[in-house]
């Protein structure tokens, strides 16, 4: 991706009421919510924002923090239960070694100065990715963090650092290949759901919006199993500008799409459907 996403920084008004969550099954068509119950963004344009001011790449993640900031509020004030955010890839390991050195210390920084925050506003924080890869002190200080929120029972703020679906699903694969190999799983028997639990995501639902900032029409290895249904939603506005009504505007959009996983609006309505009508997902 050519900005990527940004690195993450996390704080909520003390004014926010965030609702309790529990674990729920999906809902069926007939079930939707207009509100999402997990988003999932796609935080790119950090330094194409940078570049057309002539500034440094690393003073567009430091203004995408900010924006992680008023997107995390206005989440937690929709009353979504999950926000995902693509935090870092691991493609991005490979861009010039200044600019990883400068998000990993962004990370460092945005965890330390917000976790008293997180804390007093009910979030709690989870991680998923490749965490063998990154720095020990930033991991030591995304536990610390992890640790400290586990009691907190509002919005789950969740950063894909070091992350790339084809990375989550190899792992899955060499977990289910270890099982079989070792007498304890049937092959012939393996449905989605056995690679579904055994993804990072396991212990949340799956997307249901999948937000991209940039223009950017593609999911750059960003949750590919899990938002095999998820609605998708592409806006030019780079991160560092993307604001609370153009979140407001995304889950708005949401809210009038149509989610019929394969069946027909009749189905899904519950009307009695055209027989003479062509089924389409």
């Amino acid at each position: 991706m050519s900005s990527g996403p940004g690195v993450w920084c996390a704080t909520v008004k003390t004014n926010l009421l965030t609702p309790a969550m529990t674990q729920q099954t999906p809902s069926s068509p007939k079930q939707q919510a207009r509100t999402p119950r997990h988003v999932a963004i796609i935080m790119d344009g950090n330094g194409r924002w940078a570049t057309m001011r002539g500034l440094d790449r690393s003073a567009g993640h430091v203004e995408g923090v900010n924006t992680v900031r008023r997107i995390t509020e206005a989440a937690s004030r929709a009353g979504i239960d999950y926000l995902t955010l693509y935090t870092f890839s691991t493609e991005n390991w490979n861009r010039p070694a200044e600019e990883v050195e400068a998000l990993m210390h962004l990370i460092v920084l945005a965890i330390e100065r917000e976790t008293p925050d997180l804390i007093r506003n009910n979030v709690r924080l989870e991680v998923i990715g490749d965490r063998s890869r990154v720095p020990a002190d930033v991991n030591e200080r995304l536990d610390a963090c992890r640790r400290a929120t586990a009691s907190c029972t509002g919005l789950t703020l969740v950063l894909a650092i070091s992350y790339s679906s084809r990375w989550e699903i190899t792992e899955a694969a060499r977990a289910l290949a270890r099982e079989a190999a070792a007498g304890t799983l049937d092959p012939g028997s393996i449905t989605p759901d056995d690679i579904a639990r055994r993804l990072t995501t396991a212990a949340m639902p799956d997307p249901d919006l999948v937000i991209r900032t940039g223009g950017d029409m593609r999911l750059s290895n960003f949750l590919l199993w899990q938002a095999a249904y998820a609605e998708l939603y592409v806006t030019p506005t780079f991160w560092p500008d993307f604001s609370e009504s153009d979140f407001a505007a995304a889950l708005d959009h949401y809210g009038h799409r149509e989610r019929r996983y394969g069946l027909t609006s009749a189905q899904v309505s519950g009307a009695t459907p055209d027989p003479s009508s062509p089924l389409l997902p």
